[in-house]
């Protein structure tokens, strides 16, 4: 092969950068590209030939893998850029090969999500219309979780063990007064509540919030949910409840304090589902009630990562490497667990046209009857993902990060 060229898309995540590390480290073990170019902004970057070389990157530093995987976000930038079909728009194509051309490119990766792959499976099956050998590998991330034909997705890894560690901060921080309270702690997730699930695993011996857990996967009910608030407080003074920002009602209808709204995907943009639900308790229980939104906070926290997610990006940036240098093209690389304990896996490579545009829910079964809690099954899922902390560098009390002046002055 000559030359290949990898892209960041969507939205980003502790471990993302651990998995173009492992592309890059598996190139520099095997030879098998002269030059790795990294396009800035995901597609757009080679629509706009906008790209660093990152062979000389690698040139440049001798510890530039190391430090990449243990650099939150994304290296290379991300883009929201909905891939047109080509019968709609195939300039967009005809640009997008000629850049393969004229950089001599045999394979393209694209690390993403769901629209991400999305893109892959379009771009893939465009190279076999005009007879083109450029691979075309999909490198999975999402801190949603929400892949199918996947155990799990770098990146969900880090946010749960956030997720859970700041649950379990923010229950000693409700201990300490001794007066009737409700704490809301809404937690990314549209149509899949894998991330919120992950807050189970704040429970101690002495702690056992959130008690209470909401899921999309189970219609909410505020009735309900206000009659489970005021059983609890009926015993303990504190409630810690874990929602998911895209709880809803039997009808489908999203629970948020304002108006829903659509982004470029179709997707519904969601907004305050914890604030509704605050002012919802607050009027019909009448004691202090709070709703923490953790944001972004749950998809950029290095200093929580983990260190089991990390190794598998980075494993499944050398599995997309591998794939590509086979002569496979429109697979996602994948991972897949072979046992709970010891905890095991395995690593391959799948159709990304069977997995681009599906949705992985939480089971059914892992979620109580009354739909507020999870089951035994869901914690040993959990539990491997989250396990090891990395070693990270720090100057003057501060992590050092890679140096990514090149996507603040573009």
């Amino acid at each position: 092969m000559r030359n290949a060229v990898i892209a960041q898309s969507g939205g980003p995540t502790v471990a993302i950068n651990a998995s173009l590390a492992g592309v890059l480290k598996y190139n520099k073990e095997n030879a098998i590209f002269s030059k790795i170019y990294g396009s800035l902004n995901g597609i757009t970057g080679i629509l706009e030939d906008r790209f660093i070389d990152l062979s000389k990157k690698l040139e440049e530093s001798d510890n530039f893998i190391e430090k990449l995987k243990l650099t939150p976000a994304m290296y290379l930038g991300s883009c929201r850029y909905k891939m047109p079909l080509p019968e709609d728009k195939p300039e967009v194509y005809e640009k997008i090969f000629a850049f393969f051309k004229e950089y001599e490119i045999d394979a393209f990766f694209y690390i993403g999500g769901n629209d991400s792959m999305d893109t892959v499976d379009r771009l893939s099956k465009y190279a076999k219309s005009i007879n083109s050998d450029v691979r075309v590998i999909g490198i999975p991330k999402t801190i949603d979780n929400d892949l199918v034909h996947i155990d799990h997705t770098p990146g969900f890894g880090s946010a749960a063990k956030y997720v859970a560690t700041s649950i379990l901060e923010m229950a000693h921080d409700t201990y300490i007064y001794k007066l009737k309270s409700v704490t809301i702690v809404e937690i990314m997730g549209r149509d899949a509540g894998w991330l919120t699930a992950a807050s189970v695993l704040a429970r101690n011996s002495y702690s056992k919030a959130p008690h209470l857990i909401y899921l999309p996967e189970v219609a909410f009910d505020p009735k309900e949910c206000v009659e489970d608030v005021k059983a609890l407080l009926e015993k303990q003074d504190d409630v810690i409840i874990a929602i998911s920002e895209g709880i809803r009602d039997k009808e489908g209808n999203y629970f948020s304090a304002s108006e829903s709204k659509l982004d470029k995907f179709g997707h519904v943009q969601l907004s305050g589902a914890g604030k509704a639900l605050e002012h919802l308790i607050a009027n019909e229980v009448g004691c202090k009630v709070r709703s923490v939104e953790l944001n972004i906070l749950q998809r950029c926290a290095t200093h929580l990562a983990s260190l089991t997610d990390l190794e598998e990006s980075v494993k499944l940036g050398e599995t997309a490497a591998g794939l590509a240098a086979k002569g496979e093209t429109g697979l996602m690389a994948t991972i897949t667990r072979t046992s709970d304990e010891p905890y095991e896996t395995v690593y391959g490579g799948h159709p990304v046209c069977e997995i681009a545009n599906g949705v992985k829910a939480v089971p059914r079964e892992w979620i109580n009857e009354r739909g507020n809690d999870l089951t035994k099954e869901m914690v040993t899922y959990l539990k491997p993902l989250i396990k090891g902390e990395p070693k990270l560098s720090f100057k003057d009390g501060m992590p050092e990060y890679l140096d990514v002046t090149h996507l603040i002055e573009q």
